[in-house]
């Protein structure tokens, strides 16, 4: 094997040479040719090949030197098949000394490229697409080293450029009917995470014009281009914030959010790699363009979620820094009420596009705690998560329904369904304000019946709503969002200062604090969560807390001394056995007595459980007697109970809350509640329905517990109901249900012929 090329200033020499071939105004197919002439020849290569994606995921071989040229326009590889199609799918390259017998080696017989042993493959990228790929081969078994490696993918980019403006043969039959769907409706399914629908022209984030120059001619002028681009960088940020002062000093995990992306962009790491590449005689923009593709190519590996979303926050300021370097901004000139697709998105960026009309978000590789959601949440942008392939099958200024609530996306909706959705909004926004006419009003039904109305809150930013939306208290704050946003343990002080605003904004109204939940899909960065096949069945929420009291005890003391003379509800999640309940409750009672003995101790503590394990259900006697309340997690029991994952687009319809196994269940546990006066309420999905929260009461629970959004219409629905009537129609609907069938069908037509219309 050769460990070194013959010739050491042969990147070099590529690199001054490429210039020469780049500036000549010839066709694309002549320029292709030009160019794997000279990598294979600067890099002593018997063969050099250009592939380029084509639709479908397919790469053609579009250009080579050493290969049969026969072959041009003929092999063409999957993505994922061969080296070639591994090297497009991973976005990496592959250095192989021995290629042949490699794993993804896929053999073209049309190529003749059977004397060939070593390859050098990389891929050609531009704003996070694979655009194709470059390979070079030799016949000796050879391992390329770094600096040509890094010359290859400096070629790369060049051909990144270039291959935009090619276009395929018109060979294909099948590619008249992918014309053609490029008109026709598609449907997207994702998940909501900021509640709201909008319908308006698209926009693709990321979208940049082609680089202008990859070869820099004067690397000291490109050095004084990007080091006054870093400084309007900041000072723009600095200006962007401050006109954001308002949304920044409403909440602290907002303020947060800015600070580590202020950090994150100021980093000196990132920025310094920039530099190397400029002083190696890349422009400024090609230099961050290659930056950000490094840095997506090892994110593709990185499993951790908390880690991948950060990408986001660099990819914003990457892309700030080439808008400055143009001169320009990307959120510049768009129009009014447009819908934003995107695969990651950055705070700052999301600020810039609320400001020029933004009416919905989608994000690809969007998540509860990702930042642009957390900032998303605070302007009350609808959020659309998932939806996979969206960006890349839509065109821009084309209409777009983005539907958070249902959890759809539709592209090129056909009139009828515009039409249809243009009256929905007509309809919510009348309902909207009939609704907030009766935020002030108790939820009673209609029969004398007291219903209690709460919301979900895990963020200073949801308090806001508290007032507004009607809620009588929050039924459960989630502790570890702001955990999550922050991206680390809180300092114990501002974890204190934190929960004592809410108690605060909360006043004389319930707050029911749970303990932190972690594990399963929320990761925190430094935490050893370890690897797990099933992490929603493994080490999470409570089982965590009780493997490491420490960090449990420290959570429990910034409670008890946010809340010292009040009174402090508390519950523990994901709590499977009573012993476990018994052993949270005497860390929790240790910690009470030691700030009772300082004074600084709550006046009352009440403590209870989250019931979302199945088992517990079957320990009931004994919980009732531990606990001061229950609550119940419809979206862990839900899930648990039907052994099916909540997060898998397979299952999703597959099981209904509104079967009889479930109502039954339900029943079973009010009624032992109500029997032991233990106060029982339910949270989660479910309880922010109208439908399901009617039948939650039907079969004995009076208090629920919701985001703040679903709050005007669930007391509306409790403000019109019979409950009396409904209970009796619901006991003898589940008696005569058989197979564990859904009732939702039967539900649903008793409350229009009641006059509950949701």
């Amino acid at each position: 094997m050769a460990a070194a090329p013959r010739d050491e200033a042969a990147p070099r020499r590529l690199l001054s040479r490429l210039r020469a071939v780049m500036a000549e105004a010839e066709a694309p197919a002549a320029r292709l040719a030009a160019l794997v002439r000279l990598v294979a020849d600067e890099l002593a290569a018997e063969v050099c090949s250009i592939y380029v994606m084509r639709p479908g995921e397919i790469l053609e071989l579009v250009a080579t030197e050493g290969l049969r040229q026969d072959a041009v326009h003929r092999t063409r590889l999957r993505v994922g098949e061969g080296i070639v199609g591994t090297v497009a799918a991973e976005a990496r390259p592959l250095n192989l000394p021995d290629a042949q017998n490699h794993p993804a080696f896929a053999y073209r017989p049309e190529t003749g490229e059977e004397p060939f042993a070593s390859m050098l493959a990389v891929p050609l990228l531009r704003a996070g697409r694979v655009l194709g790929v470059l390979a070079v081969q030799t016949r000796e078994a050879r391992l390329y080293t770094e600096p040509e490696v890094e010359a290859l993918e400096t070629v790369a980019m060049l051909l990144a450029e270039l291959v935009l403006g090619l276009r395929p043969p018109p060979r294909d039959r099948d590619e008249v009917p992918r014309a053609l769907a490029g008109t026709l409706p598609r449907v997207f399914e994702g998940v909501g995470l900021t509640p709201g629908i909008a319908l308006g022209p698209a926009v693709r984030h990321g979208a940049r014009p082609p680089l202008a120059a990859v070869l820099a001619t004067d690397p000291a002028a490109e050095r004084e281009r990007l080091e006054a681009a870093v400084a309007a960088m900041h000072a723009g940020l600095d200006t962007l914030l401050a006109g954001s002062a308002g949304l920044v000093s409403g909440s602290a995990e907002t303020r947060e959010v800015f600070e580590a992306y202020r950090l994150i962009a100021a980093d000196a790491g990132w920025l310094a790699r920039i530099r190397d590449a400029v002083a190696a005689g890349l422009t400024a923009e090609a230099a961050v363009e290659r930056e950000l593709a490094e840095l997506r190519a090892r994110m593709r590996r990185v499993r951790d979620a908390y880690l991948r979303e950060r990408l986001a926050d660099l990819e914003d300021a990457a892309g700030r820094l080439i808008d400055h370097l143009a001169g320009g901004s990307r959120a510049e000139g768009l129009p009014q009420g447009f819908i934003l697709l995107a695969r990651r998105l950055g705070p700052a960026e999301l600020l810039d596009y609320h400001g020029r009309g933004l009416a919905g978000l989608l994000l690809e590789e969007g998540s509860p705690t990702a930042h642009a959601t957390i900032i998303a949440r605070a302007l009350e942008v609808p959020l659309l998560a998932g939806c996979r392939g969206a960006v890349d099958s839509a065109e821009e200024g084309e209409t777009v329904l983005l539907d958070a609530e249902e959890g759809r996306l539709i592209l090129r909706p056909e009139s009828e369904i515009v039409s249809g959705y243009e009256a929905a909004l007509a309809a919510r926004s009348a309902r909207r304000a009939a609704l907030a006419e009766t935020a002030t009003l108790p939820p009673m039904t209609a029969d004398g019946v007291r219903v209690s109305v709460l919301m979900n809150a895990g963020l200073a930013a949801d308090l806001a709503q508290l007032d507004s939306c009607g809620a009588e208290g929050i039924g459960l704050f989630r502790t570890e969002i702001a955990w999550l946003a922050r991206g680390g343990l809180p300092d114990p002080d501002a974890e204190e200062a934190f929960y004592a605003r809410v108690v605060e904004a909360a006043g004389a109204r319930p707050v029911l604090f749970r303990t932190i939940d972690l594990g399963g899909d929320k990761l925190l960065p430094g935490f050893p969560h370890g690897e797990e096949e099933n992490p929603a069945l493994g080490w999470r929420s409570l089982r965590i807390g009780l493997d490491r009291p420490a960090m449990l005890r420290r959570q429990l003391r910034a409670l008890l001394r946010a809340t010292a003379g009040r009174t402090l509800r508390v519950m523990f999640p994901m709590v499977t056995t009573v012993e476990e309940f018994r052993a949270a409750k005497a860390i929790l009672r240790a910690e009470t007595a030691q700030l009772r003995r300082a004074g600084r101790a709550p006046e009352q503590v009440l403590v209870g459980a989250m019931l979302e394990v199945p088992a517990l259900v079957w320990q009931l006697p004994a919980l009732l007697d531990e606990a001061d309340f229950l609550s119940i997690g419809s979206n862990d029991l839900t899930q648990f109970l039907f052994a099916a994952d909540r997060g898998n687009p397979r299952l999703a319809g597959r099981y209904d809350f509104l079967s009889a196994p479930v109502l039954d269940l339900l029943a079973e546990v009010a009624a032992a509640a109500a029997a032991a006066s233990v106060p029982l309420s339910l949270c989660g999905e479910a309880a922010s329905r109208p439908l399901e929260a009617l039948a939650v009461l039907g079969v004995g629970i009076r208090a629920v517990s919701m985001p703040a959004s679903a709050v005007p219409a669930v007391k509306a629905m409790v403000r019109g109901l019979d409950l009396g009537a409904f209970t009796r129609f619901l006991a003898g609907l589940r008696r005569s249900a058989h197979g564990g069938r859904s009732l939702r069908a039967e539900i649903a037509a008793w409350a229009r012929d009641h006059g509950l219309s949701f």
